[in-house]
């Protein structure tokens, strides 16, 4: 029930859909239940006499209509009564295949409308869920994103909303059903209340069995999500590495790698289609059995001396009976999908609510201005159990330059996302201008900062678009970045320009042609501080150039904190931070650092000099 709240919730102004729905649905229930009771006087024309109705002494007007079973019953007897004695039953016949036939049709045009609205309901809802999500997704810290598969948070946004559309249609059928059985049911009443107690006892039966299966064929359904989640992660990562895939002939290994999860996938659908498919027979034998026990117990009181139900009458009864089954066949024969539906929505609603680490604290303060500069005070992180930094300090001031050399894995990178609060330290602060950037809000920390990675981020988009990335800007300000960041004649020889798309991740465009796209990016924002992250370090030796080149014209004026890959670039440096497994063990500026005899500094310039 949880389920169906939430989901309420998402879908917005509930109320807006709800009252008209329920006026749709009760003028299509009123006209689909004088469909079906018109086969009484149907029927009595056809097979009884004429003493079936009979006019009674005082005559019925419509001045005394009351919306109730017993005058509408009387009145029309009467009116056909006064026609067949008038007219004949032709004449009578004629009529009530008229009043069959708008009926219908009156009935039909509100299921349309219905169903309209139904679809329009679901439509909204899957759109206002998608873009919960991906809200959600825009606010999952880093350290969320690194520790759950990318697959799975993918499969959870797609392939989850698409099964979640069978829960929300569930909904409208929670809602439609009951006000057409309250009608059906009232008129079983009218017609026979000892036939219609039983069916009260035998249909929740029929519940519990229904009831059974969901329950199991829930907990299978979640088992294949999470299963096609991890199809879609081997499918990810083999498309995104396959250059590396058929570099090693690893061919066989992936496939077998996906040919485990399909099978896992196959082994588990077998599971659920065997319970699917139970289902609806299962209803279908109980529909037939609850009808064999009516068609009896109709039938003696029908043929009884004193009848209480005439045959035309016993005959709607079984109609309208199976009017009622209907709502219970329809929820059995799409059992399946509900539950599917319903697992898939659990699944995304532990995405919706996966705990945001990183966020505003209460009264977090604008960082207006940037004056002073960084400190790193004790700082101390670690990945789960693995210690990363170990009592980082230093001072980074505004308008120099800072770099972190230091083999690989001694928690650099990691110094450099705690800046923009990708994480936030386990003990110790990260300060700008005296005060813990954690009192700062996000958004405002993060705007004075420009972030340069070693991976160049670009998307399937145009060169403008990718440069520009949502600021509002000029085609003239995209271009005199792209300048700067030596990218403006490369862009000028593709087909469209800065209008050419670069495919996924700029895989039309070169490793350097990439980077200098995120360097003029950088360049555009024109942040106070900048960070670049071994931005040359997957570069050949012209490309470098080039970058580099850009790079220098990035920093005039900035305040730079620089993971170096290649020593030579940092040699104008402020300060050097040698960091090894998560400590500063030497720090100063590069003459102070080739000072020191047996200094590490010092080995990695002498071990690059020797390979260059």
């Amino acid at each position: 029930m949880k389920v169906y709240q939430r989901l309420v919730k998402i879908t917005g102004n509930f109320t807006g859909f709800f009252f008209p729905y329920i006026g749709v649905t009760l003028l299509m229930s009123v006209f689909s239940l004088l469909n079906f009771t018109m086969m009484i006087p149907l029927l009595d024309v056809l097979f009884n006499s004429d003493t079936s109705f009979q006019i009674p002494e005082t005559r019925l007007t419509l001045d005394q209509f009351q919306f109730d079973i017993t005058f509408i019953k009387d009145y029309m007897y009467q009116e056909f009564g006064i026609l067949m004695i008038e007219h004949g039953k032709l004449s009578a016949l004629m009529l009530i295949c008229g009043f069959t036939i708008i009926a219908s049709f009156a009935t039909n045009i509100f299921r349309y409308i219905e169903r309209r609205m139904a679809e329009s309901y679901k439509r909204n809802a899957i759109a206002n869920l998608r873009t919960s999500i991906f809200d959600k997704v825009l606010t999952l810290d880093i350290g969320y994103l690194t520790n759950n598969r990318k697959s799975d948070i993918i499969a959870r946004s797609t392939t989850d909303v698409g099964e979640s559309e069978a829960a929300f249609g569930s909904i409208v059928t929670f809602i439609k059903d009951p006000v057409m059985l309250i009608f059906f049911f009232g008129t079983l009443v009218y017609l026979s209340p000892t036939m219609t107690m039983f069916v009260f006892l035998i249909l929740p039966l029929s519940g519990i069995s229904i009831g059974l299966i969901s329950k199991k064929l829930r907990s299978v359904s979640h088992n294949l999500q999470e299963i096609t989640g991890n199809i879609l992660g081997v499918l990810d990562e083999t498309i995104v590495g396959m250059r590396v895939v058929k570099g090693f002939n690893a061919d066989k290994y992936v496939s077998k790698s996906f040919e485990k999860s399909n099978q896992g996938y196959v082994k588990e659908f077998t599971k659920y289609a065997s319970k699917r498919e139970l289902a609806s027979p299962l209803s279908e034998a109980m529909g037939v059995l609850f009808v064999g026990i009516l068609l009896y117990l109709g039938g003696t009181i029908v043929l009884s001396e004193d009848p209480s139900l005439s045959a035309a009458e016993f005959m709607a009864y079984l109609v309208l009976f199976t009017q009622v089954l209907n709502p219970v066949k329809a929820i059995s024969g799409n059992i399946s999908s509900i539950q599917r539906g319903i697992a898939a929505t659990e699944r995304i609603f532990e995405l919706l609510d996966a705990d945001t680490k990183i966020k505003d604290k209460e009264n977090a303060k604008s960082l207006d201005s940037f004056q002073e500069g960084i400190t790193f005070e004790d700082v101390r992180f670690a990945y789960e159990d693995n210690d990363v930094l170990k009592g980082i300090d230093f001072n980074l001031k505004k308008g120099q330059m800072l770099a972190l050399v230091g083999p690989s894995g001694g928690g650099k990178s990691t110094i450099a996302d705690l800046i923009p609060r990708f994480y936030d330290p386990r003990q110790g602060s990260v300060k700008i201008d005296g005060h813990d950037i954690k009192d700062y809000t996000l958004n405002s920390l993060r705007e004075h900062m420009g972030i340069v990675t070693q991976e160049s981020i670009l998307f399937n988009d145009t060169i403008y678009n990718n440069i520009a990335f949502g600021a509002k800007t000029t085609l003239e300000e995209v271009k005199k970045a792209a300048k700067i960041a030596n990218a403006h004649e490369f862009i000028e020889k593709t087909d469209d320009g800065y209008e050419t798309v670069i495919g996924d991740r700029g895989s039309k465009l070169s490793g350097g042609q990439r980077q200098r796209l995120s360097i003029a990016r950088a360049i555009l924002k024109n942040p106070e501080i900048l960070i670049l992250d071994e931005a040359t370090s997957a570069l050949d030796t012209e490309s470098e150039k080039l970058v580099q080149d850009a790079i220098q014209h990035l920093m005039k004026g900035r305040t730079v904190l620089v993971i170096a890959h290649r020593l030579s670039t940092i040699q104008e440096a402020d300060k050097i931070l040698v960091i090894k497994e998560g400590e500063v063990v030497e720090q100063g500026t590069h003459v102070d650092l080739m000072s020191k005899e047996n200094g590490i500094y010092k080995k990695l310039q002498e071990m690059q000099e020797y390979t260059q």
